[in-house]
């Protein structure tokens, strides 16, 4: 059942597009440190723990989501019989990659209306996270960390629609878990040396490589066969 590849594609598709995910939450996650109490920010040790809070609460987030996106796979599977369901999920998880790469490269502006998706979603959950402010202890900071998960980006939509192409809810989940931990090490590391990375964060030549890479994933995966996969579905 497992798929270690879409796995590992997963993290990596977090480490590269954290080049994204800095232009859109890097700004966030260092207001956020630079709102922490003072005798906070002066231990480093203390000010990791609360970044690592905000952290874990965004990636249950978005584990949580891929778990629904999973389900609905599952049921999209059954809806058109497993061996047709699978071709149909695996195109659309390869045309996700591809999105991915031109939204990450810019060459494709238009694409950027997938964020609109979460915008209602986003209004409800935005007022609670106000509450939550300012955030002074750890279960704050993971509550606010769990709001934040739903705001709107349009690159965890792409990985929630791959999620959805596993067609089952543990791997869905398990997508979107390597897919938050893929950003993980950027954003912490934001949260102590923002200037920095946000300017090598907004470099089109960064972003563009990126998006490149992606795009060469997406095809090369067109070549693994996907037997193992299928056997694993029949199984169950």
């Amino acid at each position: 059942m497992d798929n270690p590849l879409t796995y590992t594609s997963a993290f990596l598709l977090g480490l590269f597009s954290t080049l994204h995910c800095i232009g859109m939450c890097g700004g966030i996650i260092g207001a956020l440190s630079l709102s922490l109490p003072l005798e906070i920010r002066q231990r480093k040790t203390r000010m990791l723990l609360f970044i690592a809070s905000y952290n874990i609460g965004r990636i249950i987030s978005y584990s949580l989501a891929g778990l629904v996106a999973g389900a609905l796979g599952t049921g999209l599977l059954k809806s058109v019989g497993f061996d047709q369901g699978h071709t149909v999920l695996r195109v659309i998880g390869v045309a996700m990659m591809i999105a991915i790469g031109l939204y990450l490269t810019g060459w494709l502006p238009q694409l950027a209306i997938v964020e609109k998706i979460g915008v209602p979603v986003w209004k409800r959950l935005e007022p609670l996270g106000r509450r939550l402010l300012p955030v002074a202890t750890l279960p704050k900071a993971l509550g606010y960390g769990l709001i934040w998960g739903w705001l709107p980006c349009g690159m965890v939509y792409f990985v929630l629609i791959w999620a959805l192409a596993t067609g089952n809810p543990v791997e869905g989940a398990l997508t979107m878990l390597a897919f938050g931990l893929g950003t993980l090490p950027t954003l912490l590391a934001t949260g102590f040396m923002t200037s920095w990375l946000t300017r090598f964060a907004r470099s089109a030549t960064a972003r563009q490589v990126v998006g490149l890479l992606i795009i060469a994933m997406a095809i090369g995966s067109l070549f693994i066969p996907m037997d193992g996969q299928m056997a694993g579905h029949h199984h169950h």
